[in-house]
């Protein structure tokens, strides 16, 4: 698991970087030269224009995820948000907005170049009501019953102990708190090599839960009304290049892949 760790901290530390010095990250923190960002079918046209305007561009650049949660989350003033890997913040600034007056976003994050970046954001946007923590998503440095609303946005795949992010986040929610991430899931069987070269693809280091297996480890973590909901379902076509550049025949194992990787918002309370 350390092993995983290290590597996802080494992938996001030189996204970090690579915003700093200009240039953007693509889903998951993949060099910007794996994809075209701006026509990406995972990453692309997932913030609208006046969410966008509310940021600075380093934090727009800076996002890595595969979908929206805070415009998913439902979130009320006065609310406690935390966003488990929050990267270069900008869920946690569009949060912090969503939850003001009274309300606080904090965003936990591991690696120290995006903290610096996220706290760079920070300071450029003007939102006060936000705090940036070192730490994992398998230990969150906050209290038992408090924060109200547990937000992340394509990370918690990253994870090699994903039923400890699930507890520690459960944990850490009110009662009747809510979890609202947005996350790459899988659906139904299909070999192994298709399943790693897609999750590659992707992005992500870990691997993607198979969908009825993450509401199952939910369940397991204590979790009511847990839901996934498919925000975007990617096509044989989207990974052709990609895997065709594995060699791999799509054409012919083209039916195994189609429609079975996809974005999902998963939702989930914690009993009042």
């Amino acid at each position: 698991m350390s092993d995983v760790r290290e590597i996802v901290k080494e992938k996001y530390g030189k996204a970090a970087l690579r915003v700093v010095t200009g240039e953007s990250s693509g889903c998951c923190g993949s060099a910007p030269s794996a994809r075209d960002a701006s026509s990406d079918p995972i990453c692309s046209n997932l913030y609208d224009d006046s969410q966008q305007g509310e940021l600075p561009e380093t934090a727009v650049k800076a996002s890595l995820g595969c979908g929206n949660p805070t415009a998913l989350a439902q979130l009320k003033a006065g609310e406690t948000v935390l966003d488990l890997g929050s990267g270069g913040g900008i869920d946690v600034l569009l949060s912090a907005r969503r939850v003001s007056p009274g309300g606080k976003a904090y965003g936990l994050d591991m690696t120290d170049e995006m903290l610096a970046l996220a706290r760079e954001n920070q300071k450029k946007s003007g939102v006060e009501n936000v705090e940036f923590l070192k730490g994992e998503i398998e230990n969150i440095p906050l209290p038992d019953n408090s924060v109200d609303v547990i937000i992340s946005n394509c990370v918690i795949n990253l994870s090699a102990d994903k039923d400890k992010v699930l507890r520690e986040a459960y944990r850490v929610l009110k009662p009747g708190g809510r979890f609202a991430v947005s996350d790459v899931v899988t659906k139904g069987p299909m070999p192994a090599e298709i399943r790693k070269n897609v999750l590659l693809w992707v992005g992500c280091i870990a691997g993607a839960l198979e969908h009825d297996e993450y509401k199952g480890k939910l369940a397991a973590a204590g979790f009511e009304a847990v839901d996934v909901e498919p925000t975007r379902v990617y096509k044989v076509e989207d990974a052709r290049t990609f895997l065709e550049g594995k060699g791999i025949d799509v054409d012919a194992l083209g039916a195994q892949v189609d429609g079975k990787f996809m974005s999902a918002f998963i939702r989930a309370r914690k009993p009042s």
